[in-house]
């Protein structure tokens, strides 16, 4: 093994370690945090999207800025600023949920958007550390760590929750405390094992690749020129339409749920299927996207997104909604992956964490629209027809890879066939 790959596997490694922290954190306050929302707003279910688009509204705003940041000062220390604002939002949460302020919870969920709009930047710098016929894989397997969130959430949120109680505090700013301490250790692991920085390893081996035609631009090429290839609109669309069918349903789900006198635990199981699906079958999509191609990989996620949206509302029943929201998480999942994957193939080193950033960016204001809209038709019109008008966006990157035609996937079969 060369000490590039040595460094390629380190990095992937501490970027896994560090995002099972993450997801686990995500995953405890994400599941209660509508419904402190509702709560703390005088059970009004019009509340219902705001935390979550608060959430995308933060990542929106940070997401473009920190790839630029990224592009001068390293992938390293732009995660590490992520993760000091997740400790910070973590606790202003908690503090708001003891004071039983709504204006003090939102602001520290604002906090967390800020958080993820950096640490989503993750899984590119994986794919930068990674060559071209093993980047989807080294993506998946960073993608892989939301799995420790979905199968340790249920049980933190209770255990946290009791913790609380113990020391004469409300039950639910128990996990917001324990959120800040993982983002707190992530920060620890990133600042001292995320070197070389995947910057530096992406150069390297952009140095060892072909050269191609988009490489003999220096300084990078302008987005709408960028946007000209049909595998960058793919790219985008893929990353951009998934994000907004799972956010929409996942959503309303807990709120849908909890009004269906539905515990706090059983609402804590399906989200635990819903991440299942989002990350435990990660390995195999990267696996998929490098073996049969980026394209065919967004086709199937984009049909199953449109399954999930169509049998959510079919029953109330605590595994038929797990099922669903399964399906829902691993429909994004293919999507996700393929096209961050697939953007990351098509960019030079000059262009990545700008154009990375601003597609985030896009990808967060779609959803924060769709969050927000989504709890509104909720509470207008219920939970079944809200699912049903995500079918519509479920099946937008079936229709990107029908009429786009990508012409460009055998590269990456050739990497495959290479490696």
């Amino acid at each position: 093994m060369t000490n590039l790959e040595k460094s390629s596997q380190k990095i992937t490694l501490a970027l896994l370690a560090s995002q099972s922290l993450f997801s686990a954190a995500i995953i405890i306050t994400f599941t209660i945090a509508a419904i402190i929302a509702v709560e703390l707003a005088g059970n009004n279910n019009r509340w219902t999207g705001v935390p979550s688009t608060l959430v995308v509204v933060g990542a929106a705003m940070v997401a473009y800025p920190m790839g630029y940041f990224m592009d001068k000062a390293g992938r390293r220390i732009g995660l590490s600023i992520g993760y000091l604002f997740g400790v910070a939002g973590a606790l202003v949460a908690g503090y708001a949920v003891i004071l039983q302020s709504l204006p003090i919870f939102l602001a520290g969920i604002f906090g967390l958007g800020l958080t993820k709009g950096v640490i989503d930047m993750a899984r590119y710098a994986a794919a930068e550390a990674n060559p071209t016929h093993r980047r989807a894989r080294a993506m998946g397997w960073v993608i892989l760590a939301g799995t420790v969130g979905s199968i340790l959430g249920p049980g933190l949120i209770e255990a946290t929750g009791n913790m609380a109680n113990r020391v004469d505090l409300p039950t639910l700013s128990g996990p917001w405390f324990a959120a800040a301490l993982f983002f707190a250790l992530s920060l620890v692991i990133i600042h001292l094992f995320l070197r070389p920085d995947p910057q530096v390893i992406g150069r390297q081996l952009a140095a060892l690749e072909p050269a191609t035609d988009r490489q003999t631009e220096t300084g990078g090429r302008a987005y709408r020129e960028i946007l000209r290839d049909p595998n960058a609109k793919l790219a985008t669309g893929a990353i951009i339409f998934s994000q907004l069918a799972m956010v929409v349903v996942m959503t309303v789900t807990p709120v849908h749920m909890h009004d269906n006198r539905h515990a706090l635990g059983a609402i804590s199981w399906v989200i635990m299927a819903h991440t299942l699906g989002m990350f435990g079958l990660s390995f195999v999509t990267g696996w998929l996207a490098d073996k049969i191609g980026r394209a065919r990989v967004i086709l199937i996620g984009g049909l199953i997104l449109t399954v999930a949206c169509l049998t959510a509302p079919y029953s109330n029943s605590v595994a038929w909604l797990a099922m669903a929201l399964f399906l829902l998480g691993l429909g994004w999942n293919l999507c996700f992956v393929a096209g961050s994957t697939l953007l990351s193939d098509l960019l030079q080193p000059e262009e990545k964490g700008r154009v990375q950033g601003l597609t985030d960016t896009l990808m967060n204001v779609a959803s924060g629209g769709g969050s927000i809209g989504g709890g509104l038709i909720f509470a207008a019109l219920g939970f079944t027809v809200t699912s049903l008008l995500t079918i519509f966006i479920g099946l937008a990157p079936v229709a990107l890879v029908i009429f786009l035609r990508p012409p460009q996937q055998e590269v990456v079969l050739e990497g495959v066939s290479s490696g």
